[in-house]
């Protein structure tokens, strides 16, 4: 799951405050379920932004809408018919979604209404931790499904730094340190001889180092 934060109020109010008629378009999938985005939140944005407009004495149009998703261009036909209505629209989807949105339609103008963060897992509600960097080229396989490329600050690949104590990471000692969780893993795998194997130097072309990546399934193409 893609998880997203709210951006300030101050922030949005910045970047809008000139256009009048306003769209706060929501999204039904991960920026729901942490909260960020989804139907409840782009009520509770629309409700400041008029309260906000209100009080400067501004007649300005603010407007909901959530869609199931902001990264298809299905969904994205849901406002096809509306979109004329507004100058400006405030996504409430992950930066995936703003892009998408605003490629979209091209002459609107299309503002993110969060931040986006990384891809998680939800611990507790409130609680999300990073777990995944989509690097394009999985080692979970030899590293009992404990991904060090996403939890070792260091991105280590073959074993700890060096400067863990105690299982913590020596960045933050509040955060294990990865290789500990991968060994303990191994241990319980009885699969403790992996730890000796090298891993390969990796093909960082296939991270954000190659440039923006594509994933094409011919077999699903129509």
């Amino acid at each position: 799951m893609i998880v997203a934060d709210k951006k300030p109020i101050e922030e949005i109010i910045d970047e809008i405050k000139e256009h009048e008629r306003i769209l706060i378009l929501g999204c039904n999938e991960c920026v729901t379920v942490c909260e960020a985005g989804g139907k409840k939140e782009v009520g509770v944005l629309a409700s400041a932004l008029r309260m906000y407009f209100l009080n400067e004495g501004k007649e300005v149009k603010v407007d909901e809408k959530t869609l199931e998703r902001q990264c298809d261009h299905e969904y994205l036909e849901e406002i096809r018919s509306m979109i004329d209505q507004y100058d400006a629209v405030v996504s409430l989807a992950c930066g995936v979604g703003v892009q998408f949105t605003a490629e979209k339609y091209h002459s609107m103008p299309v503002y993110p209404g969060v931040n986006t963060c990384f891809m998680v897992v939800t611990e507790e509600r409130g609680l999300w931790t990073e777990r995944c960097q989509g690097c394009g080229e999985c080692i979970l396989a030899r590293t009992g499904a404990i991904c060090p490329v996403s939890r070792c600050a260091k991105r280590v690949l073959n074993g700890p730094c060096g400067g863990s104590t105690d299982g913590k990471c020596e960045i933050n000692k509040e955060i294990d340190c990865a290789w500990q969780l991968i060994v303990d893993r191994l241990k319980a795998l009885d699969r403790l001889d992996d730890y000796e194997k090298i891993s390969p130097l990796k093909d960082w072309s296939t991270d954000r180092a190659g440039g923006p990546r594509k994933v094409i399934r011919e077999d699903v193409q129509q």
